[in-house]
């Protein structure tokens, strides 16, 4: 194909870039892409503070429930259910009948006030008041269970 001939009427086979506005629309598209990032960002920064709050109030929930449940048990003396909110290694460690045989052996929980649970170290503070009129206080450890999920007592010291 031969060049076009050079005169009036000739269109240059691209047209040149527009000079006017260019560091404008940079800048507002820059903005909008740092705004759209920071929404992002933000909600998935969000989520992860509501699902960390979230984990901690059900720690502290089951925690709360466990201890009273196994408490509750020890004070109607029905040692086979407080038996069974006992984590696994502590089921190992004592059969339920010895476990029954040593609860029925130490002074019998009269009254007990669970305390908060710390999510960090999974503790419970316990006040315990025996049925001779003694006092103490007990912190229970716990733990999750591999199956449920939930808490299990396991330990109080």
């Amino acid at each position: 194909m031969p060049a076009p001939p050079p005169g009036p009427g000739v269109a240059p086979p691209f047209a040149a870039p527009p000079t006017e506005g260019g560091r404008k629309r940079l800048w507002l598209g820059l903005g909008v892409g740092a705004l759209a990032l920071l929404i992002c960002c933000g909600g998935g920064g969000a989520a992860l503070v509501g699902l960390t709050i979230s984990n901690a109030q059900a720690i502290e929930e089951q925690g709360h429930a466990v201890t009273d449940a196994y408490y509750r048990a020890l004070v109607r003396k029905e040692y086979g259910a407080a038996y069974d909110k006992l984590c696994d290694e502590e089921q190992r460690r004592e059969s339920r009948a010895e476990f029954a045989q040593r609860v029925a052996d130490e002074p019998a929980v009269a009254a007990y006030r669970v305390g908060e649970v710390d999510p960090n170290a999974l503790t419970v503070p316990v006040d315990v008041t025996y049925s001779g009129g003694f006092q103490d206080t007990q912190q229970v450890t716990l733990a999750p269970d591999q199956q449920t999920g939930g808490m299990e007592v396991c330990g109080v010291n």
